[in-house]
């Protein structure tokens, strides 16, 4: 008899199967066999820069393109290194400081781990 997992919503360990679905008796929760196997195959997201290159908070750069500020007329230049990157789930990926322009936030696609 293999195992079953506990309940997801309260981790009841009474969890049974009744076609393809497991169902919790305790808070009546149901959820498909094929999500409770993606969820543990599941981890948190790869950042990954323009080369394909995995990046982690830490992590030092290089702009590989001149990209234009919105607000301000500057530019930041292809080859600016940034240091000590952080990684957020937003639509830029990368926030950080540059020398010259302050905080501000880049999309992974426009940067090369150095």
């Amino acid at each position: 008899m293999s195992a079953l997992p506990p309940c997801p919503k309260c981790n009841s360990e009474f969890t049974y199967e009744d076609s393809g679905l497991y169902i919790c008796p305790e808070c009546a929760h149901e959820w498909s066999a094929n999500a409770a196997a993606q969820g543990a195959e599941e981890g948190a997201k790869v950042y990954r820069d323009s080369a394909g290159n995995v990046l982690q908070d830490g992590d030092t750069v290089t702009v590989i393109k001149d990209l234009k500020l919105k607000g301000s007329g500057g530019v930041v230049k292809m080859g600016t290194k940034v240091k000590n990157i952080r990684l957020v789930d937003s639509d830029h990926d990368i926030d950080c400081k540059i020398d010259g322009f302050g905080a501000m936030s880049l999309k992974s696609e426009f940067v090369k781990k150095v």
